[in-house]
């Protein structure tokens, strides 16, 4: 049975997830996450993209990213399988290295950006990683929250939709959290109606930038 074909356009973004086979580790160690990022940074080189968030997690990986003139298929062809490469070497293994199909959901509104910035974010804490995101490195965080410098990363979309001081609005919009389940177990969107309770609270420029 054919695949189903992805909705594609320049500048569509998507939340991409992918896992290792049999939920295995992906990374064993510092050593491996760093040569994923290094993978993603000549992946962006070689088929720009714009990347607003990601995460590095022991079995899978998020990214938040919008396309430019590639799809998102040659993208993450190109990175997973180098990756799978310098991994099977490195450990001496042969077979698939990543789960079936990476996981594209094509991101339609602003809320629905935000809240998958969040939840990205959020993927150390939920676990159980850290007690405090920014002891987190293998993820976007501290670009946003102590403006570490990232090549691989661009803030300034996400922390567009909130008002000055931007990062201190973007960390209590991360502090609040989900009142309600918001993806399920593979990081899969649950459609909700468009103004969730979550927003309620925030200013009213704030919750119109977020519905444009």
């Amino acid at each position: 049975m054919a695949r189903k074909r992805r909705v594609w356009f320049p500048g569509a973004k998507y939340h991409i997830t992918s896992r290792g086979i049999r939920k295995n580790a992906l990374f064993h160690d510092d050593a491996d996450r760093k040569h994923y990022l290094t993978l993603l940074a000549k992946t962006k080189e070689r088929y720009p993209f714009i990347l607003h968030s990601y995460c590095l997690m022991t079995n899978h990986i998020h990214l938040l990213l919008e396309t430019i003139d590639t799809r998102t298929g040659l993208i993450m062809k190109h990175l997973h399988s180098n990756y799978a490469k310098y991994f099977n070497k490195r450990n001496d293994f042969t077979g698939y290295v990543f789960e079936r199909r990476y996981g594209a959901e094509w991101i339609d509104s602003a809320s629905y950006e935000l809240d998958v910035s969040k939840y990205i974010h959020l993927n150390p804490l939920k676990a159980g990683i850290v007690t405090k995101l920014e002891d987190y490195p293998w993820s976007s965080y501290r670009a946003y929250m102590l403006k570490e410098e990232n090549p691989l990363i661009s803030t300034d979309q996400i922390l567009s939709y909130f008002p000055k001081p931007q990062h201190k609005e973007y960390e209590k919009y991360l502090n609040a959290g989900f009142s309600d389940p918001e993806f399920d177990e593979h990081g899969k969107y649950i459609k909700k109606e468009l103004e969730r309770k979550q927003f309620t609270d925030w200013n009213e420029k704030t919750v119109y930038k977020m519905m444009l």
